[in-house]
């Protein structure tokens, strides 16, 4: 047995072989070192330029409101199957939640419910947009990003959605 750790959420995964996505974040297998060799973002303390505090912001609301969302599609669907899938999204969603509000050092804002659809092709729909939207705009600010941190977590929360709309568009 081995402990990998992730380089950006910062979780610990204990096993024989390293996983080919974080499964607390789903980060990439190549942010998952063996735990000698990690040193998460979330950890990082270097002072953060305003733009990359206003970007984490923003980050930490499109999360919590993902998650909401997403506990909501899991108890309107009929299907075990998608449920568990919704479940895991929200949980990956409040993971990356957690990741604004560590590099940020504030605490977690209250998460309200959202709506959603009683149908799973429109939340499905719903969940592609804001996939989409969110693997954008997190390319956007590593673009942005001064400090060498934010640019890797912004790179790798760019592609988890973008995987996430690949699970989704399989549903369709």
């Amino acid at each position: 047995m081995k402990t990998f750790i992730c380089e950006i959420c910062g979780d610990a995964y204990i096993g024989t072989e390293k996983p080919s996505k974080c499964p607390f974040c789903g980060a990439n297998h190549n942010f998952i070192k063996e735990g000698k060799d990690a040193k998460p973002v979330v950890e990082n303390k270097e002072q953060l330029s305003e733009q990359s505090k206003n970007n984490l912001e923003q980050t930490l609301q499109m999360e919590i409101e993902a998650n909401a969302i997403y506990l909501c599609m899991a108890g309107k669907t009929k299907s075990y199957e998608i449920m568990k899938m919704y479940k895991r999204l929200a949980k990956i969603e409040l993971e990356h939640a957690t990741i604004a509000i560590k590099l940020l050092g504030i605490p977690m804002p209250e998460i309200k419910p959202e709506l959603c659809s009683d149908e799973d092709t429109e939340n499905f729909e719903k969940t592609i947009g804001l996939e989409d939207h969110a693997s954008s705009v997190y390319k956007q600010f590593a673009l942005e990003s001064q400090e060498t941190h934010t640019k890797i977590l912004f790179t790798a929360l760019s592609q988890v959605e973008a995987d996430h709309l690949a699970l989704i568009k399989n549903y369709l």
